[in-house]
């Protein structure tokens, strides 16, 4: 009995401390922990998902619609709530065929920041592929399906270099600070105007509190706090004069640029070739996104700013006032063109090769006479033909608003001497005369430069933006921002003028290919040299030079003489004459916009 009492003792002081251990267990679970389990208790039962804006729609300066959105059902999944990272992207991949490896590389790039935020896996998917997935979920412990407004490029490439595109916000732009509601998987402007107009566009976000069951299930909304859509915006394009500009350039490399030359409106900007933006929604993996800006026909640049090529004979308009300017020359002081022009023992041919004969300064640019130019370019020097460039634009950005411009090249004596350590020779402002040497301009440039002469010298900055806002309210309305402006008599200016529309209009003008029934066009050919002029004739027949090696094709234009509502630099990259393969294009682009703007009785300089 006694024993027994011994044991009984035992027992009972084993129940006590097991049961005071229990006691102690529950009171650090409920009181010392309570609080940090409810939150994850909550947690599990609660979840806080983005509700994402409408991003604002983009249209033409008429109303067209270019870029609109469309709903896409979007896979996330949240590392917390996944137990077996390779089992779930195995699970994935049986059910719509995704790379287990891509799964599980999303997840650790996700999760080591972000470990409770949604990653996405694949966006835009299928009906069949949701189907799939909504009846697998309880299998998908971390796998949600988020149904996301997606941009939609109307028309495809149209307009694209200046639209842009939308790409997944990177770690360094999430660190920069501009963009402080920006989160990962976020989709946001990486170029043109969807980037330079990323605040504007993009909204605010919304916000839901969804409960939901063990596997993730939606149960029922407890809160909700509904998204702002972002504004809309209009572009200074005119949508059928676009699409005339990328028909031209189709199959061809170059660029054309058609402004308002009364107040800076981009009527046109199209740059070959071309991409989609919308490819750029799906996501591209790493070869894809190689084979894009490793291609040698470079399609994400938008050479009607960035590309930087020689001015050819377009370059003698700036000469021709330079020499006015400076008294060098009487407009009526004729200059002999017999084909060749000698500086010591170096040799500058014309392009006529029988030469023009007397030829003064209107006759000059009417049919381009090169020797006319070598012999005025002599006179003036380098530093004088520079100063005069840079005072029409050339040299410098254009101040275009988005962004990315290049500035072209206008050399000087000093120039030179700082870049490769020799003096400036004097066969070199023979060539520099004609638009050729180090000369480099760009497209913008050309077509703000045409343009001046016939506005009176202003120098407007190319917006692209014509207004902002939503529900009738604009929150930026376009105004004119002019530039610099060429300080030039206008005695110099009209002589120029007349000349610019001889060099269409008459017989033996070089632009004869851009006269039109429509109105009196002025403009001017230039045809920039890509090999010197004797390896060219090297080859014997032009057919037998090589397609990269062939003259680049420029052509300036402005419509009408009387009434100026077009300016216009249509470049073809190894096209050839300027005269041949660039001023048909642009007669067809002026004949198309002048039809419409007269038989809607627009202005275009206010439309």
């Amino acid at each position: 009995m006694e024993a027994f009492s011994t044991r009984l003792k035992i027992f009972v002081i084993i129940a006590a401390a097991a049961f005071g251990v229990l006691i102690l267990r529950l009171w650090l679970l409920q009181v010392v922990h309570g609080p940090e389990y409810r939150v994850k208790s909550e947690n599990n039962r609660i979840q806080l998902q983005d509700i994402p804006p409408f991003r604002g729609m983009i249209f033409d300066r008429n109303g067209e619609l270019l870029v609109d959105n469309r709903p896409s059902f979007d896979l996330f999944l949240i590392p917390e709530d996944i137990q077996n990272r390779k089992n779930l992207a195995e699970s994935i991949h049986r059910l719509i065929s995704l790379d287990p490896g891509y799964v599980i590389e999303k997840l650790k790039e996700g999760s080591s920041q972000y470990g409770f935020r949604p990653i996405p896996i694949k966006r835009n998917l299928s009906r069949d592929e949701v189907a799939v997935l909504e009846a697998s979920f309880f299998n998908l412990p971390g796998a949600a399906i988020q149904v996301k407004p997606r941009r939609f490029y109307v028309m495809n490439d149209f307009a694209s270099h200046v639209i842009g595109y939308l790409g997944e916000i990177n770690d360094r732009q999430l660190k920069s600070g501009r963009h402080p509601d920006g989160k990962p998987g976020d989709l946001i402007g990486q170029f043109g105007v969807e980037r330079i107009r990323q605040k504007e566009l993009q909204g605010m976000r919304g916000g839901e509190q969804v409960e939901v069951d063990a596997a993730g299930r939606r149960l029922a909304v407890l809160s909700r706090k509904p998204p702002i859509a972002g504004e809309n915006l209009a572009l200074t394009l005119d949508k059928n004069l676009q699409l005339a500009a990328q028909k031209a350039l189709s199959g061809k490399k170059g660029a054309i640029v058609a402004i308002n030359p009364m107040n800076g409106e981009i009527l046109a900007m199209a740059s070959s070739p071309s991409y989609n933006p919308n490819i750029f929604i799906e996501g591209l993996d790493r070869s894809e996104w190689s084979d894009l800006t490793t291609s040698k026909d470079f399609p994400l640049q938008n050479r009607a700013i960035q590309g930087q090529y020689p001015p050819g004979s377009i370059f003698k308009i700036v000469v021709a006032l330079a020499g006015l300017e400076e008294g060098l020359i009487d407009p009526r002081e004729p200059v002999f063109c017999g084909g060749i022009f000698k500086l010591g023992t170096q040799t500058f041919r014309c392009w006529r090769k029988q030469g023009h004969g007397k030829v003064d300064l209107h006759r000059a640019l009417v049919e381009s006479c090169d020797v006319y130019f070598y012999t005025l370019g002599r006179r003036l020097g380098v530093d004088k033909i520079a100063k005069y460039a840079k005072m029409c634009g050339l040299g410098r950005a254009s101040g275009f608003e988005l962004g990315s411009e290049k500035e072209g090249l206008i050399p000087t004596s000093e120039w030179k001497l700082k870049r490769f350590g020799v003096p400036w020779q004097p066969g070199e402002t023979i060539s520099t005369s004609i638009g050729q040497s180090f000369v480099l301009v760009t497209p913008i440039q050309m077509a703000r430069l045409i343009g001046a002469f016939f506005n009176g010298g202003f120098l407007y900055e190319p917006r692209v933006v014509k207004w902002v806002g939503k529900e009738g309210e604009e929150s930026y309305k376009f105004t004119p921002h002019q530039g610099a402006k060429i300080r030039a008599k206008e005695e110099h200016l009209a002589l120029l003028r007349d000349a610019l529309i001889g060099a269409v209009n008459e017989p033996r003008g070089t632009g004869s290919k851009c006269k039109i029934k429509e109105g009196r066009v002025a403009g001017k050919t230039g045809t920039a040299q890509v090999i010197s002029l004797d390896k060219e004739r090297s080859f014997g027949k032009k057919d037998a030079i090589p397609p990269e090696l062939k003259d680049h094709a420029w052509f300036v234009a402005l419509a009408t003489a009387e009434n100026p509502v077009l300016a216009l630099a249509v470049l073809i990259e190894n096209g050839g004459g300027g005269g041949s393969a660039a001023a048909p294009i642009a007669a067809e682009l002026i004949r198309a916009y002048l039809g419409r703007v007269e038989g809607d009785q627009v202005v275009a300089s206010t439309n």
